[in-house]
């Protein structure tokens, strides 16, 4: 398999949401029990797997704003998507909406989350190699090393650095190439795994090579579809890499 050749890496970034442990469950769970709590039309509203997962990827504050959005749209709330009203009205709701998110998530926290088949042994296999690891995600670090933590991943990494700990999150360059200087490697020779098109524009713009995996969220649209160097569909194809 020489386009999996990890030889070639000193160090690998690896998303964590759609990549190391499908969270779906998590995320409906808690925007279910945020929306209960926050005033008409939301509190009778209800959101589920096949919308979130469309909405996963870039961020905490995208994703209740997504949810805000799509609960307005439903309920006709607003005239259309350009009504300054609407805006106007979810901007007003975010600080409530993302208070109860918080508030829930700190509690629910991986109880409806499941680490993907391939993943501890794709990893056991890259610290026997002696590869540096990161796992880089739009997640809040705090809730995100409380995952890793609780689904025993926690001690494979070097660093974890959530969409908070910079000014910019990905597809922004900005967390891959804090996170190469923090290793202390370059970015040609640090590889990015990840499940959607905000991993590969991220890591394109760093300079990292990016591999994809076929499994995750990748915004509802086929991962195929965004330019990689290799597509994976168990991270266990990196414990049988040469």
């Amino acid at each position: 398999m020489d386009e999996l050749d990890l030889n070639r890496f000193d160090a690998v970034l690896l998303d964590l949401d759609g990549t190391l442990v499908d969270t779906l469950g998590d995320f409906v769970a808690v925007l279910n029990l945020m929306l209960a709590d926050l005033p008409p039309p939301f509190e009778q509203s209800r959101v589920h797997a096949n919308t979130v997962e469309l909405m996963v990827g870039k961020g905490s504050e995208y994703l209740i704003k997504s949810v805000l959005a799509k609960v307005l749209s439903d309920s006709n709330a607003a005239v259309s998507l350009a009504d300054k009203s609407k805006s106007v009205e979810e901007d007003a709701l975010y600080p409530m909406a993302w208070q109860r998110y918080q508030h829930h998530y700190q509690a629910i926290n991986g109880q409806f989350a499941r680490v993907y088949p391939g993943v501890l042994q794709g990893l056991q296999q890259l610290r026997s190699a002696g590869k540096k690891l990161a796992c880089l995600t739009n997640k809040p670090t705090a809730f995100a090393q409380t995952l890793l933590r609780g689904k025993g991943l926690v001690g494979f990494f070097d660093v974890v650095y959530g969409g908070d700990a910079f000014e910019r999150g990905k597809p922004d360059p900005m967390p891959l190439l804090k996170a190469c200087e923090a290793l202390g490697t370059q970015p040609r020779r640090t590889l990015m795994v990840g499940d959607s098109s905000n991993d590969a524009q991220a890591a394109r713009a760093a300079g990292c090579p990016v591999w994809l995996v076929r499994y995750g969220y990748n915004h509802g649209q086929p991962i195929d579809t965004v330019p990689a160097e290799a597509y994976l569909d168990s991270l266990e194809q990196l414990a049988i890499s040469r």
